[in-house]
Order: structure tokens, then sequence, then C-alpha cells
């Protein structure tokens, strides 16, 4: 899509901010290099976003801007798209079902679009400076994933 204006990144933000969007998610739209390799118009839109995502959310929306605390961010990824989705879920109570992503809210990082899980490359945000990531992802219980 194309880049908005700064007002409507503002928009954005305050509506982040006043809990007029109460959910934060990635498109997550990984091309192969020569999907992209076109005429700009011709590309099909998308980028990594699970890469990149939780360090962007952190980096900006807690840390730089204070837009939201580190509390709140936690809610809009997973007790709201649990409340709107009306599952039982999002929650760490006993019984639930043990899918969590463990954070390091403070780790500072720099994205480097060679070190990414995804078969896809294509990131506006190589060599970005963050702060916070994933350190271990748990599904079902089971340790799937750690740094």
């Amino acid at each position: 899509p194309p880049l908005r204006s700064q007002r409507d990144v503002d928009a954005l933000l305050e509506g982040i901010a006043d809990g007029t969007l109460s959910i934060l998610a990635s498109d997550h739209a990984p091309h192969a290099d020569f999907e992209k390799e076109v005429e700009f118009d011709a590309a099909p839109f998308g980028i990594v976003g699970l890469e990149t995502e939780l360090g962007l959310f952190l980096e900006l929306l807690v840390h730089k801007y204070r837009k939201i605390d580190i509390g709140r961010l936690i809610e809009m990824y997973t007790v709201e798209p649990a409340r709107l989705l009306k599952l039982e879920a999002g929650t760490l109570s006993i019984g639930a079902v043990a899918d969590v992503t463990l954070i390091d809210p403070n780790l500072e990082w720099t994205v480097k679009i060679d070190m990414f899980q995804s078969a896809s490359r294509n990131s506006p945000f190589n060599g970005w400076q963050l702060r916070g990531r994933a350190v271990r992802t748990i599904v079902s219980g089971k340790t799937v994933w750690k740094l």
C-alpha cells in the first residue's frame, strides 16, 4: 500500500493510545525476491512482518513515543484478540492452553534480514536498532523456538 501522511501516522498512534484500536497484528506477507523484482505497481503488497513486528511495537509504542505501557501492549496481542474472537485464550490462567511467547522488553538488537527465519528477506527495517524482542515461543507447553 502507499506510504501514508504524517497526519495518518499520528492518528494511528493516537488510536492506539486512546483505545480506539485495540489489537496489534502483522499482515506478514513474505514474498519471494522474484515476485518483488518487478515494477512497483506490479509487485504484490507486503513485507516480512513477524520477524520485526514485536520489536518495532516495543521500540516505537512503548519505549520511544510512550503511547502505551508494556502491559497494554501484551493485552493488545493476547486478551483483546481472544475477546474479539470469543476464544477462551489470551491469559496465563490455570488450565489455559500453554501457547506463550516470552519476551525481553529491553533486549537491544539490530534487524538483519540475512538472519530471518522466513524464506523472504523483504523488509524496510534492515539495519534498524530495536529494543525488545521475543526470546522463546511455547506451543501447547512445548518450546518450539528460542533465540
